[in-house]
C-alpha cells in the first residue's frame, strides 16, 4: 500500500459489556427493573458477549497499526483476556465520563453523547461497536480528508425522503431504531435545511471531538439532556446519527453512500458469514446481534472469528 503522510492523530474509541456478568445483570434489573427479554430495546443481543473485541482489536493491529490510542468504554468491567498494562489501551469508565444522573446507564445512546469528555481523547476518533472489524488495510484518508474532514458514510435508501413513510402504511409503528435517526434528520432538516435520507452504515464511525461536543452541549442540548434518565434505550432518545447529519449540513464533514463491498452487515441469525464475506469483501463489517437471534445462532460467532483472525494480539495476555 501507497505511504501517505497522515492528516492527523486518530484514536479509536469502542463500547464493551459482558452481558453475562451477574453482578453487571442485578444491578441493571434492581435500577431498570427489567430482566432481559426479547425485544428490540432489550433483547440478550444489546449485551451478549461473543467475545467480539478480542478478534475486532486483532484486525486493528492487522489493518490499522497508525491508530495511536485505543479506549475502551465499560460499566466497571474488564476483559479478562486483555493486557492490562498494554501503553496503547485505555478502559474507560462510565464514571469517568457521564454525568451522575445518567448513572449506572445501559443506554449505548446515552452513553455514546459523552465520548468526547475521554482524557486525552485525540482530535479526531474512530467509533465503532465491539462487534465492527477491518478487513482490509486502511490508511488515515479512509476516514478524513487530507484536511482532516471526516468522512459519513450512508446507505442509500428506495424512495428516500419517502421511504419510511411509504413502511408506515403497512407497519402501525417503526421500529426504535430508525424512528431515532428519523428524529434526527428531521431536527436537522428543520434547523438546517438539508434532509438526508440515507440511514447509518451500522459500522466505524469518524468524528472531529470538537464538533462532536459542540453538538452535544450546543446543538443538541435540550435533546440529550431529555435521555439522560433514559438508562434503557426509549423511543425518543436521540441518536448519534445526528451529529453526523448536522456536520453534513454545516460543512464540517463529507457525505459518501456505500454498499456492501464497502460495509457489510452480518446478521447474526442469518449465519453464513465466510460465505456472504467473501462474496462482497468488504472494507469494513459488523456482525449484528438482536432479538430474531437465538443461542444456537451464537455458537457460530467465535469459530468464524477464530477462522478470520487466528493470531493473538499485542493487546491480548500472553497466557
Amino acid at each position: 500500500m501507497e505511504e501517505r503522510e497522515p492528516c492527523c492523530e486518530v484514536d479509536l474509541v469502542y463500547l464493551w459489556v459482558d452481558g453475562s456478568d451477574p453482578d453487571w445483570l442485578a444491578k441493571k434489573q434492581l435500577v431498570t427493573g427489567e430482566e432481559i427479554d426479547h425485544s428490540e430495546v432489550n433483547n440478550k443481543g444489546r449485551y451478549a458477549n461473543n467475545d467480539e473485541l478480542r478478534y475486532s482489536l486483532r484486525s486493528v493491529e492487522r489493518y490499522l497499526p497508525w491508530v495511536r490510542r485505543i479506549f475502551i468504554v465499560t460499566d466497571d468491567q474488564f476483559p479478562e483476556w486483555l493486557e492490562r498494562d498494554h501503553p496503547k489501551i485505555s478502559v474507560i469508565d462510565h464514571r469517568e465520563i457521564l454525568p451522575e444522573e445518567a448513572l449506572p446507564c445501559f443506554n449505548s445512546s446515552v452513553i455514546e453523547y459523552f465520548l468526547y469528555r475521554i482524557p486525552g481523547l485525540a482530535d479526531r476518533f474512530l467509533f465503532a461497536n465491539d462487534d465492527m472489524f477491518f478487513n482490509k488495510a486502511l490508511l488515515p484518508d479512509y476516514f478524513f480528508s487530507k484536511e482532516g474532514i471526516p468522512y459519513v458514510r450512508l446507505k442509500r435508501k428506495l424512495l428516500r425522503r419517502w421511504h419510511y413513510p411509504f413502511k408506515r402504511i403497512f407497519r402501525k409503528k417503526l421500529g426504535q431504531y430508525i424512528s431515532m435517526v428519523l428524529e434526527g434528520a428531521t431536527f436537522v432538516d428543520r434547523n438546517f435545511g438539508v434532509f438526508y435520507s440515507g440511514i447509518p452504515h451500522h459500522n466505524v464511525d469518524a468524528f472531529v471531538t470538537d464538533d462532536f461536543r459542540h453538538a452535544v452541549e450546543v446543538v443538541f442540548s435540550e435533546q440529550v439532556a431529555a435521555s439522560l434518565h433514559s438508562h434503557v434505550r426509549q423511543y425518543g432518545d436521540l441518536h448519534r446519527s445526528a451529529f453526523s447529519y448536522y456536520a453534513l449540513a454545516t460543512g464540517k464533514a463529507k457525505l459518501k453512500y456505500v454498499g456492501r463491498k464497502e460495509s457489510l452487515r452480518l446478521n447474526i441469525y442469518r449465519q453464513r458469514f465466510l460465505q456472504r464475506l467473501k462474496r462482497y469483501d468488504p472494507d469494513l463489517f459488523c456482525l449484528n446481534d438482536s432479538q430474531r437471534v437465538s443461542d444456537a445462532d451464537r455458537t457460530a460467532v467465535r469459530p468464524f472469528l477464530e477462522e478470520l483472525f487466528p493470531e493473538k494480539s499485542s493487546f491480548e495476555k500472553s497466557i
